[in-house]
């Protein structure tokens, strides 16, 4: 007979290991096509726990270097950039392509390259020397300059907002032929230079908004700064500097959009607007209602993230009627995310990791008070506002009890569950705890949102899972028989990772989803994957139409 332990038959029951996490912890690898789409959505260029900035630029060479499918580089760039919401990493599959084929980065450029934040930030990478180059090809100028001669001239003026690179200088190292005058004085004017392909435009030829920025800059009172600013039109950073007191920030506050308003709370509070007196209260009362519109809300499809985002970052001395407002608007925004096709159990990784900064650290007062536990625990409590009858069970090397009000708005609550914690990690304790205290609970399926580091056993490995499995694959085993026996007929298992490592505790099959990202996109594909949807997450980058 054949050796029993190797051969045996409930080793095609459990699906081994091949490789081991950041943390030392027993785990599966990713295909390179699916750690790049992870890593696309959730790297930052920034250090996490487990991984430092250099390493993950590393990580991305060496990923990038075996997926020799162009098109899917060019479809990953834009998710990236359209349903991820990032800015660093699709710049960065930008700059790949311009070296691996011309042709899709010119089809891609225009939707990855949708603001000049996305423009700086490719063409500091281009700079730096770390993708193989130092200067604009051809090809890349040409982009460079279809860009900035028909991005509008508030766009360009948004551009114009920050250093290291300037719009400055990549206006002098891309040289655009300006399309007209109008162009050309402004090229002129953003440059703070003559030369001699933009000389014969003078000051004249300058677009009435730009002229407008100028007589507000050099208005000598605040009144006439104001009068100004009923006909101006452009972004509110570029009012800032020249701002002369309350009653022009005042005037700003009542042009930015409901976004603006929400992210510059502080800034608002520190230029006295925001202050006191009744006609403060009137524009308490004014930034408020923006906020909490809730056709706005609906009609832009805002997520409660953002609001979350506000409420961490706003400073205490906010009016507490905003404050109220953002708990009413994230309410509100609720109602955008799905319903899922039954009642889940979300797995919640409240553990020292997730302790990081969600975009990483990036030096000393730099990084974000966002922590991934917040967003964890923002998506663990927007799916359970919508599902209620879900359970969550915060985790890292044990269970916590929550009490669950149902007068929490959900602000209060993610903020509650993210208190939870601390230790190591455990990803099987979710589904342990639903396999024992829940078992009669019949459940559509898991979502375990985490930084999949599970480590905990790395010194036990017969105490972790069964024939070289993790103990999450141990769990999920026991848990599928479970719901059978109640009646489901494909539990599913769903594993969000919110950031860029390349491995999971959990392998990609028909009832297992690995999800990587933090933006409010993935509601949608965890709703759609619970549903039946045959859709994967490589397959939801392919679907991309370029």
């Amino acid at each position: 007979m054949a050796n029993k332990t190797l051969f045996s038959s409930i080793k095609s029951k459990f699906v081994r290991t091949d490789t081991y996490n950041e943390a030392g912890g027993r785990a599966y690898k990713f295909t390179p096509k699916h750690a790049l789409a992870q890593m696309a959505a959730t790297g930052c260029f920034n250090g996490v726990y487990y991984a430092s900035a250099q390493s993950q630029l590393d990580e991305m060479h060496k990923l990038i270097a075996q997926v020799d499918d162009n098109v899917f580089l060019a479809k990953l760039a834009v998710y990236a950039r359209e349903r991820a919401y990032m800015k660093d990493m699709p710049a960065a599959l930008l700059v790949i392509l311009s070296k691996r084929d011309t042709e899709l980065l010119h089809r891609v450029f225009d939707r990855v390259v949708d603001n000049g934040r996305v423009l700086r930030t490719m063409f500091q990478m281009i700079r730096s020397g770390q993708f193989g180059r130092t200067s604009l090809s051809s090809s890349l100028q040409r982009a460079f300059q279809r860009w900035l001669n028909e991005a509008s001239v508030g766009k360009l003026l948004s551009a114009s907002i920050g250093n290291d690179p300037s719009l400055r200088d990549i206006l002098r190292m891309a040289r655009p032929t300006p399309k007209d005058n109008a162009r050309r004085a402004l090229f002129g004017w953003l440059t703070d230079k003559e030369t001699e392909k933009w000389a014969p435009a003078t000051e004249a030829d300058l677009p009435a908004q730009v002229q407008d920025l100028i007589a507000y800059r050099q208005a000598d009172t605040a009144e006439a700064q104001a009068l100004i600013l009923s006909d101006l039109s452009v972004r509110w950073d570029l009012l800032a500097d020249a701002a002369k007191g309350p009653l022009v920030w005042k005037a700003i506050a009542r042009q930015m959009g409901p976004q603006a308003l929400r992210m510059n709370l502080n800034t608002l509070l520190r230029h006295e607007a925001l202050a006191g007196g009744k006609a403060d209260r009137e524009m308490v009362d004014y930034v408020a209602d923006r906020i909490a519109d809730a056709d706005a809300i609906r009609r832009s499809r805002q997520f409660p993230y953002q609001f979350l985002a506000a409420y961490l970052n706003a400073s205490a001395e906010v009016p507490q009627k905003i404050k109220a407002a953002l708990h009413q608007a994230a309410e509100i925004a609720c109602g955008n995310v799905p319903e899922l096709p039954g009642p889940v159990v979300i797995g919640l990784d409240t553990s020292g990791s997730m302790g990081c900064p969600v975009t990483g650290f990036r030096g000393r007062g730099a990084a974000t008070k966002m922590r991934c536990v917040d967003v964890a625990a923002l998506f663990a409590a927007a799916i359970l506002r919508r599902n209620p009858d879900s359970v969550v069970i915060p985790f890292d090397t044990r269970a916590y009890g929550v009490r669950v009000d149902p007068g929490d708005t959900i602000l209060s609550l993610s903020e509650r569950l993210a208190r939870c914690g601390g230790g190591g990690t455990d990803c099987s304790i979710p589904l342990r705890e639903a396999n024992t205290k829940h078992r009669k609970r019949a459940f559509a399926g898991c979502v375990l949102v985490s930084d999949n580091e599970s480590w905990v056993y790395r010194n036990r490995p017969w105490a972790y899972g069964a024939q070289g499995a993790t103990g999450v694959m141990d769990e999920w085993k026991t848990f599928v028989a479970n719901q059978k026996r109640l009646g489901v007929s494909s539990p599913k298992l769903v594993c969000i990772d919110i950031q860029p490592y390349g491995s999971t505790q959990a392998p990609e099959r028909a009832d297992i989803l690995n999800i990587g990202g933090f933006s409010d996109a993935v509601f949608n594909v965890v709703a759609s994957y619970l549903g039946d949807d045959a859709g994967r997450f490589v397959a939801e980058v392919e679907s991309i139409e370029l």
